[in-house]
């Protein structure tokens, strides 16, 4: 038998794969498709307190190798969520991560009060968002920031808490140690990175916002690179996201630190990719004769 449960920050998942936030809703569309159990987790649409219909259209772009979206965080807000969707998303046995976000400390500490009263399982603090009392420059940006929001948000969480951390920085590793000396309980990386798309013929920008995030395979070397910095530069579980869409895709971001991971834009390729992924790993594991998959993390041989 092989071993596929992983553990992070004491959250014992079924297997290694989460759905990223963002690509895969509350889950309703693919739970039509497969039984949502097979996953080891569902990290959740980002939630804000107030309802927000996000961006103007066009707000997806496809690029070579990935994909733009400026979506803008359209959700119904934390409190409808917890009483209209959380209730089906619990018929499902796998773990259910909040996604959590804000303009303000204020805002942020809202949505973790509301979601660790919730039946969730961990928080994800996404550090993406602009501080509005800062000039709109993303909490992320400088180690900081990142120390001062994961400090300010971390006494709301009764749950354990995931800063997800933000590759549009100078060096990943100092917010990473930033978010270690918040509180936080684990991170995740990557988030997107910015970019934007232009059409030639109409001279303008494809997107409506004008920039936007990238992800897909085209920032899985990028992903894989920061992994491994992290992964030498903090003591806390690492949940590595860019570019997945196979087994092997897995196995490398575990090589490189990571405890579990994220998969996010394969969804939108593929409705079918997260079960396809799980498959692909277990016989991965069966081939290179790898008995538990927690003896893949930070093995690589350098």
């Amino acid at each position: 038998m092989i071993n596929m449960k992983v553990s992070v920050a004491g959250v014992e998942f079924k297997n290694p794969v989460i759905a990223a936030s963002g690509t895969f809703g509350f889950g309703k569309e693919f739970a039509s498709l497969y039984d949502l159990s097979v996953l080891g987790g569902i990290s959740l649409k980002g939630l804000t307190v107030e309802r927000r219909e996000g961006n103007a259209p066009p707000r997806i772009a496809e690029t070579p190798s990935g994909m733009l979206n400026s979506v803008g965080l359209q959700n119904p807000g934390a409190e409808y969520f917890v009483r209209h969707d959380l209730p089906e998303l619990r018929k499902y046995d796998t773990k259910l991560i909040a996604n959590i976000n804000g303009n303000t400390a204020e805002d942020y500490c809202r949505v973790a009060e509301i979601m660790s009263a919730a039946d969730v399982d961990m928080l994800e603090l996404n550090i993406s968002c602009p501080n509005v009392k800062c000039g709109g420059m993303a909490f992320g940006v400088k180690p900081e920031s990142v120390l001062a929001i994961t400090k300010t948000v971390k006494p709301y969480c009764r749950k354990p808490l995931i800063v997800k951390l933000s590759p549009n920085v100078a060096d990943i590793t100092e917010n990473a140690r930033a978010a270690e000396e918040g509180g936080a309980d684990a991170i995740a990386l990557i988030n997107t990175v910015s970019g934007m798309a232009v059409d030639a013929y109409s001279m303008r920008p494809v997107l409506a916002n004008v920039k936007g995030g990238l992800s897909g395979p085209a920032v899985k070397p990028i992903a894989l690179r920061m992994v491994y910095d992290c992964h030498n530069a903090v003591r806390i579980p690492i949940i590595g996201m860019g570019g997945i869409t196979s087994g092997t895709d897995v196995a490398e971001f575990m090589l490189c630190g990571a405890s579990a991971v994220q998969v996010g834009a394969a969804n939108i390729m593929n409705p079918m990719a997260m079960p396809e992924i799980i498959s692909r790993l277990a016989n991965y594991l069966t081939e290179t004769g790898i008995d538990d998959i927690n003896s893949l993390v930070g093995a690589l041989k350098v």
